[in-house]
């Protein structure tokens, strides 16, 4: 049975973790106002945080179904759990309503999975945000930035799977601007595919730099022109490779089937947060089939954006797309 409350911190993997203080956690949750108003989490509900991050939606979704409700957390990254541990943690201990919490290392395609093993038949509400997170990208031992030296790895799970470097040292010209193109929308693919195959002929691309360093020549950039770009040239490349090592698409398509069956018939929602034309694209028709379908009884007509405040105060918003759907 799941115990009453939240228990002690704890790190994933053991020790103790210092809780964050409600309210002042070290990024800004993307259109944090519309997910609320979209999913609507009401006292004693089930909630679903598919990508817990370091809690900033997960900590507002908690103070709302308490007392009595109960969050059920997923999260890639072994690192973010422990850190939305920490700060539901110190949400509780702030003497608020109690409520029921459980966290789950897993990627968020196993859904169905996380609720048989936390006994639960279906959420109320389930929230999904696929991008990645900003303390990722600022951490350049993870490798996802192109404007922070680091080892070439990309991988939201560290502990899984084979790191960027590895993923490109396998893949043939044609593959290579192939996924540019479609995971990253890169117009200069052919060029920077070909240049790929021509340097780690010379030696491996094992870090940051080397990718950087590449993709900039390919399209005729110097580093330090680069740098001031508004766009940077290996923006999209790097966002391709990231896709393509965690398997993002392939993810996203697998919650978008399974999840009708996990949200209460009549009114349990959905709210997908994506920053891709791909991811969109992909949730956009997901719904749109589900609503013909009689599978959900609506769907948000367009994408909600972020307004211009927001965008001022958090930058990262600015790419963001949200989308709901509500069971029918």
């Amino acid at each position: 049975m799941p115990r009453k409350g939240f228990p002690r911190p704890a790190a994933a993997g053991g020790g103790s973790v210092r809780p964050l203080r409600p309210g002042a956690l070290p990024h800004r949750p993307v259109l944090l106002a519309a997910v609320l108003a979209a999913l609507d989490p009401r006292p004693g509900a089930t909630v679903v945080d598919c990508t817990v991050g370091l809690g900033g939606h997960a900590v507002e979704l908690a103070r709302r179904i308490a007392p009595g409700g109960r969050l059920i957390g997923i999260d890639f990254d072994p690192a973010h759990l422990a850190a939305t541990r920490a700060a539901l943690a110190g949400l509780a201990a702030a003497g608020g309503p109690p409520f029921e919490v459980s966290l789950h290392h897993t990627n968020f395609a196993a859904l169905p999975s996380v609720l048989a093993a936390a006994g639960v038949d279906q959420a109320d509400a389930v929230l999904a945000d696929v991008g990645v997170a900003s303390p990722q990208i600022d951490d350049p031992a993870r490798g996802f930035s192109y404007r922070r030296p680091g080892p070439l790895d990309m991988r939201m799970d560290p502990t899984r799977g084979r790191p960027a470097w590895e993923v490109l040292e396998h893949m043939g010209e044609e593959a290579i601007a192939r996924a540019l193109l479609e995971l990253g929308d890169e117009t200069d693919a052919p060029q920077i595919a070909r240049l790929v195959v021509e340097r780690r002929a010379r030696a491996p691309i094992r870090t940051t730099e080397s990718l950087t360093k590449i993709v900039c020549d390919a399209r005729d950039f110097t580093l330090e022109r680069a740098a001031g770009a508004k766009l940077h040239p290996a923006a999209r490349t790097f966002q391709a490779l990231r896709i393509l090592v965690n398997r993002e698409l392939a993810n996203l398509e697998r919650l978008l089937a399974v999840l009708p069956d996990c949200l209460r018939r009549g009114g349990g929602t959905a709210a997908i947060l994506s920053f891709h034309s791909g991811e969109d694209r992909r949730v956009k028709q997901a719904f749109r089939d589900g609503v013909r379908a009689g599978v959900y009884a609506a769907a948000s007509p367009d994408a909600i954006l972020a307004d211009v405040v927001e965008i001022g105060s958090n930058p990262r918003a600015r790419s963001a797309k949200l989308r709901w759907a509500r069971r029918a």
